[in-house]
């Protein structure tokens, strides 16, 4: 009999603590630090020490950035000169600093508090992006400049642009493949930045490389610019999903039809009192004006659509649309205006006509047009991820109503397309079925985001979408214009396996040929099967290996997006990653399925259903008991810190402020589960790490994330790095949102944080004030006089 030989851990391996050795002892108690100025920070609690003190006024300062904030903030419109930092002094004053053009009435705005949350963002972010351009039009002179030097006479100088009318070239810019299963099992050699206090700062360099991937002439959407060049850009040029998705053939997706005139308006207008027979709908009704109908739509389309694509912008007129549908999907767009009093009236418009509908003697499930499911879908999205316990309750009662009419709408579909056998569908057949595919599997889907987040029990049967093919490219299902050859072309490379086909490959180990959106539908596919073995597996009897078979399965998913159908669309969007935002929402979920094997979590998941942060948090904290120390929790981990590493390399500040309209929900809900999972593993080995050192992998991993903080924004939290993840993942999440789940899932992690690190030094509590906008090592304002 064999056996593996455990090699003694070495002293350097037992001594691999979470922080480094504080062997800097406090003169007047028993606290330790790291470096010798923290404790001369510390040690002007004690002494009352305040040595900066401000030469305009009798302030006095205990640090010399408290005294540099109190300049800016204080003195800055008295228009004396302001006072300089030591780094800006020793800047180099050769270097030609570029030129920001900004409103002053916005900064004043700003300054003066007088603007909400969402409005300082949108504000901020114009800021940051005339600074990039700032920046792009000073490298572009600079090299201009080494151009002409390098050429013997200018006269001569025939050659082409630098830059082509097209797009402007990508700079090799933080170069960096984010972690997968794959590459971590190959060895990879990532190392992560040394200080989250400096990628917290890193916003403009974000902005910098996004401006990098647009064109010269960027469009831009409510202040945030989006993609406008034939090729699709990323910050992390070696992504592992999908890097061929994208091709210099790309072209824009159609846009939806806008209102021309008042006229179109009013006929709108018109077609809602018609369906409103029963006079549903209040005397105060009132219709937005046609420039906010064109805008919500737009809204919609560009930010909504492409992570749940069910309506086609080419054929969506909003004239001709079913008002009620019509009513739900301005709803959503006006969420993504941020004007959510707007949504929330257009909502409740779009359920009562939808209901009145609904109440007619003339409705079946077996044969009501599409709309309907269409309509019901996103009502109930809306209501879902509210951040509203009743609007919740609301969108449950209403799943027996919606798996009605996909299970009859799927039989329909079915029969129709056996009726017509082996001969080919006309384009308008083919348009028609393939949204009615899409409407049930995007509400497939969302059932599935029920069960993540709620612990709700899934209401479609699997095998009901057996014999369907799975959606085609999103490139196909965007061609409007084409000929019939074209189309037909398109049409048969676009390989559309049935779901049951699909599934058996991935089980076999042979990774499927599918579309995006195929993959998004196949990774929930996974997470039920995890969901229900997890829930009710002890019951069905199931074989031993039937855990591996599952992880055979994921594998072999994370095999097929590199293989999925290449897109020739580009998506207006900005995330890390080259492919379809798709594929960067089913990864969110693939990192949450391989956590849920190895922990569940159903009692908080339970809880999130009342939408009672200090619930929540307290569930979050005792779930701690859950976590078990072995070598498949440490792999969970490494999907932990892909899913923290991602914002943290782009820039904190930067993600907080642009996530909400790029990224789709999913990643905040997936993210819950990741990040205190990751908290609780690193709260869990801080408390074991004199009693049971961690091992040599648990080490390693340790010492990935914390590289990814400094020693300030640690201290910030009791000296707990556990404590200091929540805390900085609740801040990002719920600092502009759209979605208001996020924001009550942002401050159950901010009391989280506070529960980790309250048994540490009742003096050193984090306050409740927290966020990605505080610098790491800044001090509370309650120091300053």
């Amino acid at each position: 009999m064999t056996g593996t030989v455990v090699a003694p851990q070495s002293a350097a391996t037992r001594k691999a603590p979470l922080a480094q050795e504080r062997k800097y002892k406090c003169t007047y108690c028993a606290r330790a630090f790291s470096r010798s100025e923290h404790r001369s920070r510390h040690e002007r609690s004690h002494t009352k020490e305040r040595p900066f003190k401000c030469l305009k006024c009798r302030s006095t300062f205990v640090r010399r950035d408290l005294l540099l904030r109190h300049d800016r903030t204080v003195h800055a419109k008295d228009g004396g000169i302001p006072l300089h930092s030591e780094v800006k002094r020793k800047a180099n004053t050769k270097q030609t600093k570029p030129t920001i053009t900004i409103e002053q009435s916005n900064l004043d705005s700003l300054d003066d508090g007088m603007v909400d949350l969402e409005t300082a963002a949108v504000l901020m972010t114009e800021l940051h992006h005339a600074a990039a351009a700032a920046l792009l039009d000073q490298d572009q002179e600079m090299e201009k400049r080494r151009r002409e030097a390098s050429v013997q006479s200018a006269d001569s100088y025939d050659g082409p642009s630098m830059y082509t009318s097209g797009a402007l070239p990508v700079r090799d810019i933080n170069n960096w493949d984010p972690p997968t299963p794959s590459s971590t099992e190959r060895g990879s050699s990532l190392q992560p930045p040394n200080h989250l206090g400096h990628l917290m700062n890193r916003s403009l360099s974000a902005d910098r490389r996004s401006v990098d991937r647009r064109s010269a002439t960027p469009s831009s959407h409510f202040g945030y610019s989006y993609t406008a060049t034939p090729t699709v850009y990323s910050p992390y040029p070696s992504s592992p999903l999908g890097t061929h998705a994208y091709t210099s053939a790309a072209s824009p997706p159609p846009q939806p039809a806008q209102l021309s005139d008042d006229d179109e308006r009013r006929v709108i207008l018109d077609s809602i009192r018609d369906i409103d027979g029963g006079r549903t709908l209040p005397r105060s009704f009132r219709l937005p004006s046609k420039t906010a109908l064109n805008r919500y739509t737009s809204s919609y389309f560009n930010l909504f659509h492409h992570h749940l694509p069910f309506l086609q912008p080419a054929t969506f007129n909003a004239v001709t649309v079913a008002p009620p549908l019509l009513l739900s999907v301005l709803s959503i767009g006006a969420l993504y205006a941020f004007e959510k009093d707007t949504a929330h009236t257009l909502h409740t418009y779009s359920t009562a006509l939808l209901n009145n509908f609904l109440a007619s003697p003339n409705y079946t499930s077996r044969n009501c047009p599409i709309w309907i499911t269409q309509c019901c879908l996103l009502n109930i999205w809306f209501a879902a991820w509210s951040g509203e316990a009743k609007l919740l309750e609301w969108a449950a009662s209403q799943k027996i109503l919606m798996s009605t009419l996909v299970i009859g709408g799927t039989e329909e579909l079915l029969s129709r397309i056996e009726k017509r056998g082996d001969a080919q569908p006309s384009r308008e057949e083919w348009l028609e079925e393939e949204t009615c595919r899409r409407t049930y599997y995007a509400t497939y889907v969302f059932f599935g985001l029920l069960t993540l987040t709620f612990n709700h029990t899934p209401e479609l049967d699997y095998n009901l979408f057996n014999r369907l093919a799975l959606p085609c490219s999103e490139t196909l299902w965007h061609m409007d214009g084409a000929d019939e050859i074209t189309w037909r072309e398109q049409l048969a490379l676009s390989p559309c396996p049935t779901f049951k086909e699909a599934l058996s490959e991935l089980f076999s180990g042979d990774a499927p040929h599918y579309s995006s959106f195929g993959a998004r539908i196949m990774i929930n596919r996974l997470f039920l099967e995890v969901w229900f073995v997890k829930r009710g597996g002890a019951s069905q009897n199931l074989p031993v290996d039937y855990n591996d078979k599952i992880r055979l399965a994921l594998d072999t998913w994370h095999r097929s997006t590199e293989i999925t159908t290449p897109e020739h669309i580009i998506i207006p969007l900005t995330a890390p990653q080259k492919s379809h935002p798709l594929l960067f929402n089913a990864m969110a979920m693939f990192r949450t399925t391989i956590s849920r094997l190895e922990i569940d979590l159903h009692q908080i998941q339970a809880a999130l259903r009342y939408h009672v942060p200090g619930d929540v948090a307290h569930l979050m904290t005792a779930a701690s008991t859950q976590i078990r120390r072995s070598s498949a929790m440490t792999r969970v981990i490494q999907q932990c810190f892909e899913c923290f590493q991602i914002p943290a390399l782009m820039g904190i500040r930067w993600v907080a402020r642009t996530s909400a309209l790029n990224w789709s929900v999913e990643h905040p809900l997936c993210g819950f589960d990741l990040m205190l999972i990751l908290s609780l593993w690193l709260y869990k080995m801080e408390e074991e790490a004199e009693s049971n050192p961690p091992t040599a992998e648990e080490a390693e991993m340790l010492t990935k994330v914390r590289t990814l903080f400094d020693d300030d924004s640690v201290e910030l939290h009791g000296s707990r790095l556990s404590a200091a993840v929540a805390n900085i993942w609740g801040g990002m999440i719920d600092e502009v949102y759209v979605w208001g789940v996020t924001k009550m899932i942002g401050e159950a992690f901010k009391l989280h944080s506070h529960s980790l690190a309250i048994d540490v030094d009742d003096g050193m509590t984090p306050t409740a004030a927290s966020s990605p906008s505080s610098t790491p090592g800044a001090e509370d304002d309650d120091m300053e006089n």
